[in-house]
């Protein structure tokens, strides 16, 4: 109960916040400016939209979770506020779990807000609704749940500029990581070949929750790529709240 308290009195600030209007008016924009594109642009229309439209929804997701993410505890010691939350009656692991279900709610949120505007314009083109196009979102918005947590991670420990900084290069090397795998398999027996496959292992791969291109060229999925996707994106989600936990244990607020 405690962790539902502290996660909807994060939502309804974070619902409040400028920042995240000012975000959602660009996502919405270049929703509308796919629609634009389609029309200017010869060829299949459809497609475009599609693959601007979940590109968009994706990028603005991610900038959601990194701006907000990062200062959700460093408002609350800015304003002396986590000093009256922790001498109550409450763990730091629950507070902590608090904000992050609180921002995760607050991007659901915004994700069906943009995926309504999208489907809209979609069904403009196509005059119809793919839902397939939802497996696309289900893991967009799983990916959004892992950058929300590595926000919170970096925002334990630093100012928000420098987690803002840190997450958007987690998000950056998660979707570039894949790279290394192609550089391994054509680098010679040695310590540079071993060096790249340990980076590999140990990078994020955000390209595990990128569907885009089979949904928009109506690609067949495998069940067990989309199982191993839901996983993995769990998992390290998990991963990375219990890091974030602990070094919240280990801060001194005196």
């Amino acid at each position: 109960m405690k962790i539902k308290a502290i996660a909807l009195n994060t939502f309804r600030e974070a619902i409040r916040d400028r920042v995240l209007y000012l975000l959602l008016f660009f996502a919405l924009a270049s929703l509308l400016f796919s629609r634009l594109l389609a029309l200017l642009t010869v060829g299949d229309r459809v497609k475009i939209v599609t693959d601007v439209g979940l590109a968009a929804i994706s990028l603005f997701g991610a900038l959601m979770a990194i701006l907000m993410g990062t200062g959700l505890v460093f408002k609350e010691i800015d304003k002396k506020t986590i000093y009256t939350l922790l001498s109550k009656p409450i763990h730091r692991h629950q507070f902590l779990l608090g904000k992050y279900f609180g921002l995760v709610l607050t991007l659901f949120v915004m994700l069906f807000l943009m995926t309504v505007i999208f489907f809209v314009i979609y069904f403009l083109h196509a005059l119809k609704i793919e839902w397939s196009m939802l497996i696309a979102l289900f893991y967009i918005f799983l990916e959004l749940c892992l950058i929300t947590a590595v926000a919170l991670f970096f925002s334990c420990f630093s100012t928000p500029i420098l987690s803002s900084i840190f997450s958007l290069a987690f998000y950056l090397i998660g979707h570039l990581s894949w790279g290394l795998e192609t550089l391994f398999k054509k680098m010679s027996p040695g310590i540079g070949k071993v060096t790249a496959r340990i980076l590999y292992t140990f990078l994020p791969d955000l390209e595990n929750f990128n569907f885009k291109t089979e949904i928009v060229h109506h690609l067949p999925i495998p069940p067990q790529i989309l199982f191993f996707s839901t996983i993995y994106g769990i998992s390290y989600t998990v991963f990375v709240l219990f890091l974030a936990v602990l070094v919240f244990r280990k801060r001194d607020f005196i």
